[in-house]
């Protein structure tokens, strides 16, 4: 591994750490995490649907995981998985102990003033998601193919991620979300720059 992206790794390991740590924070009821936030708020939209976003990274990572044998991917891949799937246990765990429900009737991103607008022609599908059909398509790629694929969709992913979670930096009311929303822009935004340098040694580039 080149030092740069291993530099990139610690980098984003370091903000997930961070952001993990929110959590304990919350248990000791710091600045706001002891108010329960309304059901329409930021705070509980951004909980809800970012569970759902992560959930499909988790999937995807688990995808590639087994579809190649190059070990700086399913490093990234196992690294992405763990960190997202810890996240989304934090935000359902806040859901139940705000006594708030984990599923919305409002379509998605409605928190972020965004609910009627569809992602870039993908319908309710949040920022940066696959459709079906890509997710179906990533695996049946193998090698290179499913290396290059998956470092585009989840370039995608990231993307999107950073936007939701820039949104609940400026709008959740709740202080320990907040912080976990900022580290989670930190760290994606490394990987992003990590999956732009592994796709380029790949001959490729994050689709337009």
């Amino acid at each position: 591994m080149k030092p740069k992206q291993a530099g990139w790794i610690v980098a984003a390991a370091a903000a997930a750490l961070v952001a993990a740590g929110a959590i304990t924070y919350a248990v000791a009821g710091d600045d706001g995490a002891d108010r329960v936030p309304a059901a329409d708020s930021a705070d509980a939209g951004f909980a809800r649907d970012m569970a759902v976003h992560h959930q499909q990274a988790v999937e995807m990572s688990y995808i590639v995981r087994d579809r190649t044998e190059d070990e700086e991917v399913r490093r990234l891949a196992y690294d992405i998985a763990q960190t997202q799937a810890n996240q989304r246990g934090m935000m359902i765990g806040w859901l139940d102990l705000w006594g708030l429900p984990k599923v919305s009737s409002d379509p998605p991103m409605t928190w972020m003033g965004m609910g009627d607008m569809p992602s870039a022609g993908k319908g309710s599908l949040m920022p940066g998601m696959a459709t079906d059909a890509e997710m179906e398509r990533l695996g049946t790629l193998n090698g290179r193919q499913a290396e290059v694929f998956y470092l585009q969709l989840m370039t995608e992913h990231h993307k999107g991620g950073v936007h939701m979670a820039e949104g609940c930096v400026e709008k959740c009311t709740v202080g320990v979300e907040r912080r976990l929303a900022r580290g989670m822009v930190e760290s994606q935004e490394s990987e992003i720059r990590l999956m732009a340098d592994l796709l380029a040694e790949r001959g490729a580039k994050p689709r337009a």
